[in-house]
Parts: structure tokens; C-alpha cells; sequence
């Protein structure tokens, strides 16, 4: 399967999905945008975005799309809200995660928009620091051992691979960095 091939779909509730979008396409795959369950049949991978996830719970459960999700077969990609989403406990009884990921996530971890921030973060594969942007960011809790760290901000994990899963902290979609969705493309193949 070659890059052009690889259709990824982006879950396009709320977030910077768009952003997403735009990534995958300049990296030679094709990206739809995911509204309707149909629309995730054919796809290669998943992107689920930032956003909110009470709200993200919520939509996802009013569009009929949480069974397609919980039995999707490839990859999916989890940015910030779309991690809490991924994990098997986003810890707020108004979020009903898809409990592909056997870790937990504490929501608003570095606290509320007021402070977000942005900050370089080392990468498991490559050696050059990623610029990423937090805001309003989780952090993993109770990582399973079988999970991978990928990323780390000072000791603390924000980027991990759990099986067919990928789950980041922090938004890699609002930086001109696309190494984080090459990493996700590459697992695709």
C-alpha cells in the first residue's frame, strides 16, 4: 500500500479537524471528513480531534457513530479530547469513552484555558524536539505496560501507542510539524 492510497478519516464534530485534514492531504494520503458512520467503512485509519469531550461523548452518541468507532479495525489517532475518548476512563461520568486504550486519562490536567501553553517535547523517534501545543490538556494516567511512549514534556508521558491506538496530550495538528501524522501514516502501511 503506498501513501496515496491511504484514506483516513477525521472525525469532523468539533475540533480543528479541518487542520487535521490538511496535514494528512499534504503528506500524500487522502482525508475525509467523518460525520456519518458509512463514511468510516474504506477507511484506512481514524483521526478523533481535540475539542470537548463531554460535548465530543455527547455527538458522537447522537450521530450513531460510537459502535463503528469501538469496532473500527485500524489505527486511530487520539489528540487531546480525542485521547480522553480513546482511553478505557476519561474520569467524568458526562464523557463515555470508546475503552479502546487500557489507560486513564484526568481531563483539564494542566488546568483551564487560561493556562494553555506551548512547550518542545522529546520524541521516542526522532531526535529533534516537537513544538506542541497544550491546551486545556489531559495527562495519562495508569498507563498499561503494554502501551509505548512515544513523547514525553519533562518525565510526563503525552504521546502513546497502545495497540492499533495513538494518543497525544497535546494538539500536533496546530503546528507546522507534520512528524507526529507521518508517524500515524506510517503505521498505516
Amino acid at each position: 500500500m503506498t501513501k496515496k492510497t491511504i484514506k483516513v478519516g477525521v472525525l469532523g464534530l468539533q475540533g480543528a479537524f479541518q487542520k487535521h485534514i490538511e496535514i494528512i492531504n499534504s503528506l500524500g494520503a487522502e482525508a475525509i471528513d467523518i460525520r456519518y458512520k458509512d463514511q468510516i467503512e474504506g477507511c484506512h485509519g481514524l483521526i478523533i480531534p481535540g475539542g470537548e469531550s463531554t460535548t465530543m461523548s455527547k455527538l458522537i452518541d447522537e450521530m450513531n457513530l460510537r459502535e463503528s468507532l469501538e469496532k473500527f479495525p485500524g489505527m486511530i489517532f487520539g489528540t487531546c479530547a480525542g485521547a480522553i475518548l480513546l482511553s478505557e476512563d476519561g474520569a467524568d461520568p458526562r464523557v463515555t469513552p470508546l475503552r479502546r486504550t487500557p489507560v486513564k486519562v484526568m481531563r483539564n490536567a494542566y488546568g483551564r484555558q487560561i493556562e494553555s501553553f506551548v512547550e518542545n517535547i522529546s520524541l521516542s523517534f526522532n531526535d529533534k524536539p516537537f513544538k506542541a501545543v497544550f491546551i486545556r490538556a489531559p495527562k495519562f494516567n495508569n498507563i498499561d505496560s503494554s502501551a509505548e511512549i512515544l513523547g514525553h514534556l519533562n518525565g510526563t508521558n503525552v504521546l502513546i501507542r497502545s495497540g492499533n491506538n495513538l494518543l497525544a496530550t497535546f494538539h500536533p495538528e496546530l503546528t507546522d510539524d507534520p512528524r507526529i501524522h507521518q508517524y500515524f501514516l506510517n503505521c498505516l502501511q
